[in-house]
């Protein structure tokens, strides 16, 4: 089931970048009107779960991801996610890896900027809504009377995020800041809800 999820949100995500790049070549008056851009970025991640909700146990993840974006007319676009993380001993013997992929909406607003006329915003903030497919391995994931190794679900972030732009190319992700819903199992209530804390690289490939 979880390879179903997985696998469906993967498509769905690299349709929806893949369709919006193709219409901004397409359309080359549109694109340089509405300031279409492509961006990635490269993250060190650290996620802060717990065991079951309201029993704490709490942990950290430490990982990364990547993520992409396009956005294509006045801050509106589209982005997808992939993060991993791994967390040793949460409890004796027992470790936790994760990976997932998530895509959807994303709302960019230029903020600060060095003077008027600048050739870039020096600063942008960001909002999202991704929903996506996680899968865990190497671990104790129990359901009703079984033990499992592995398991997944569906998964979902939203938060925001500041990027400060040092050229027309390159920047910094100086924060970016998600709460992340699962349903991973946990012989609980079965979900998580973690908040995941990123930072580092991003490169825009085109746009102004």
């Amino acid at each position: 089931m979880h390879r179903s999820i997985r696998g469906s949100s993967l498509l769905v995500g690299v349709c929806l970048l893949a369709g919006t790049g193709a219409l901004a070549q397409r359309v080359p008056g549109a694109a340089n009107q509405s300031q279409v851009s492509t961006d990635l970025a490269v993250t060190y991640a650290t996620e802060r779960a717990e065991l079951a909700p309201g029993k704490c146990g709490c942990f950290w993840l430490q990982g990364g991801g990547v993520d992409a974006a396009v956005t294509f007319w006045k801050g509106l676009g589209v982005a997808a996610s992939f993060n991993g993380g791994h967390a040793s001993n949460i409890a004796p013997g027992v470790d936790v890896n994760k990976i997932d992929f998530t895509a959807g909406l994303r709302y960019t607003y230029p903020g600060w900027t060095r003077h008027a006329g600048a050739a870039g915003h020096r600063l942008q903030f960001f909002g999202q809504g991704l929903f996506g497919g996680t899968h865990a391995f190497d671990g104790v994931y129990p359901g009703l009377h079984v033990y499992k190794a592995s398991g997944g679900s569906f998964a979902m972030q939203t938060g925001a995020g500041l990027n400060l732009i040092f050229s027309n190319r390159f920047g910094v992700r100086l924060l970016e800041a998600n709460y992340v819903r699962t349903a991973l199992p946990n012989n609980a209530s079965n979900t998580q809800n973690d908040l995941r804390i990123a930072f580092g690289a991003t490169w825009r490939l085109g746009g102004r």
